[in-house]
């Protein structure tokens, strides 16, 4: 924790409480801890180990070979814009138009566009959680306030209270954000549940905020989740936020993608130009290549996370010492260990003692305080490690 002196308290207090007020990340501060390790595995952030693939690359690489490098169109090029119109019609198995499709510099200025849509000061949006903390703190950088919904938790799944999130609606709601399958917890909704949730949304007016970012990433044999695709009509009140950075091992890229009603076209593209005004075009060009060129590398992703799912769940109950349930969906594998109830230090413990970096549960809100995440997508052997190095510490 760095210290202010009084002239810089005095000017600090003068910020607007919706910039003081952004919470720290509790997953940084045991990164910070344990970063420089030797010899540690970091399985505490949303990322794979895969690089990003070479034909990806190569096709940016192309892009500024070719002096692609000047301002360019603020929704994205319409050579990705039809792109990602494509991909969703393969995988919805519908038409859908690239007028609603607007491409922004990574899926958290997505969720930050949308958020400023559809709220502002003193309004409320309700959230399941644990729940990844950067929408939570998008809501209240924006001058809204995040409604936190704990799921249930019972011998480590977790499930959602339809009635326990109705009841968290106010006449300040103004939107519901639904992430699934889920960070952290690998909940997975149902096409019921889905349809449920936007009754709900339809009776009381309403926006859904629905990040489907780990829709690919499920592990009983289908093509994808649920989406609300499957349930929504075209007037329905539900904005879409993606990113490339996971089933293209892009994150270091910056580049999402916000899908949305084409009326609100000319809302978004002011948004993203008085923001960043547009995504580089090499960085598009790779996108592109990721499209259409990448469903090998997305079975391989899946394969991987597949096995790593298998690896992790297997090795922490043998431990007999930790309470879980392998995620039906998404990268991660929530955990509580036995004895454990501040999951901040026991993360701190286990970088010490286990040099294995896991993110703590306390980062993820109300539900998540005793828990560990730990992210599978990465190669077995890496996997095998940890889990003996986890077995021993917990045995001490």
């Amino acid at each position: 924790m760095s210290t202010v002196t009084p002239t810089g308290a005095s000017l600090l207090s003068s910020l607007r409480p919706e910039a003081r007020h952004a919470p720290e990340s509790g997953i940084v501060e045991v990164v910070n801890h344990g970063r420089l390790k030797e010899g540690l595995i970091p399985l505490w952030v949303g990322e794979g180990d895969l690089p990003t693939p070479d034909f990806i690359a190569r096709a940016a690489n192309a892009s500024l070979a070719k002096g692609e490098t000047f301002y360019t169109w603020q929704r994205g090029i319409p050579d990705l814009r039809e792109a990602l119109a494509r991909y969703h019609t393969a995988l919805y198995g519908r038409p859908f138009s690239m007028e609603s499709f607007f491409i922004t510099g990574s899926g958290m200025q997505a969720v930050q566009i949308v958020v400023r849509m559809v709220t502002g000061p003193g309004d409320e949006v309700v959230i399941p959680t644990p729940a990844w903390p950067n929408v939570g703190a998008a809501i209240g950088v924006a001058g809204a306030i995040p409604v936190n919904v704990p799921m249930d938790y019972v011998q480590g799944r977790f499930s959602l209270d339809l009635d326990r999130l109705a009841a968290a609606i106010t006449p300040k709601t103004r939107a519901i954000a639904i992430n699934s399958p889920a960070n952290p917890t690998g909940w997975t909704a149902t096409k019921d549940e889905l349809a449920a949730i936007l009754a709900l949304a339809r009776k009381h007016g309403l926006w859904i905020i629905a990040d489907e970012i780990y829709a690919r990433f499920v592990y009983d044999g289908s093509a994808r989740a649920a989406s609300f695709h499957d349930v929504m009509e075209p007037e329905d009140r539900v904005l879409f936020v993606q990113t490339f950075s996971k089933n293209w091992a892009m994150t270091g890229w910056r580049v999402g993608w916000i899908e949305a009603p084409p009326a609100f076209g000319q809302v978004i593209e002011n948004l993203i130009q008085y923001s960043t005004s547009g995504v580089p075009v090499f960085v598009q060009r790779g996108a592109i290549a990721a499209l259409d060129e990448g469903e090998p590398f997305v079975a391989e992703q899946i394969a991987r996370a597949a096995e790593g799912r298998r690896i992790i769940a297997e090795g922490l109950k043998a431990t007999n010492r930790v309470t879980l349930s392998p995620p039906d969906g998404a990268l991660y594998q929530f955990f509580s260990v036995d004895g454990w109830q501040d999951s901040r230090a026991l993360a701190i413990d286990l970088v010490d003692r286990a040099n294995v970096g896991l993110a703590p549960g306390t980062a993820f809100g109300p539900g998540g305080e005793t828990g560990l995440r730990l992210c599978f997508a990465r190669k077995a052997s890496d996997l095998v490690e940890t889990v003996a190095r986890l077995q021993r510490a917990l045995a001490s």
